[in-house]
């Protein structure tokens, strides 16, 4: 475990960019548990939750977590539009995870700086106001013959897609 610990301090101390999360009307307790489990792991610092988010302290999002939720800061909005501009005002580039036609593949999204990834319901995505508020929206590829993924996943996905390139070329 020594060891394990030493790695995580050195990436910790390669991570200088913050990281925000947004989820708008995730509904599902064990995917929110499951993502801000992630997140904690990536290092977010804050988590913006609007509509219908399940809360992080629902005993099946607890559960998930493993307490990870402690790690967090959590703040509670009314709508994904109010969520996103908190996020922009802060500092953020926010770029919501959504299949659209406007869409850019997420390994091609500026990912430069801070940024707040943001995320939809598990069955109807993003909302028209998140996608009409964020800077940029972005897709997951899926070569595959699965048409979506499940949002922790997608979430995971793209918070390690903003890690990797803080870390290879520090441009993001």
């Amino acid at each position: 475990m020594t060891e394990v610990k030493r790695l995580n301090r050195d990436w910790r101390r390669r991570s200088q960019a913050r990281i925000g999360l947004l989820l708008d009307s995730v509904g599902q307790p064990f995917n929110v548990g499951a993502i801000v489990r992630t997140a904690a792991a990536f290092g977010v610092v804050q988590v913006w939750l609007c509509g219908g988010t399940a809360p992080p302290g629902h005993p099946s999002a607890r559960k998930t977590a493993l307490g990870t939720d402690r790690l967090l800061s959590f703040s509670r909005l009314p709508t994904a539009a109010a969520a996103a501009s908190a996020a922009a005002a802060d500092g953020y580039r926010v770029v919501a995870i959504e299949l659209t036609s406007e869409a850019v593949p997420l390994h091609e999204a500026p990912l430069v700086g801070d940024v707040c990834l943001a995320v939809g319901n598990e069955d109807h995505g993003c909302s028209a106001a998140l996608l009409a508020a964020a800077d940029v929206v972005a897709y997951i590829p899926l070569p595959g013959r699965v048409g979506s993924l499940n949002v922790a996943t997608a979430a995971a996905i793209g918070l390690a897609e903003v890690r990797r390139r803080e870390w290879t070329d520090g441009t993001g």
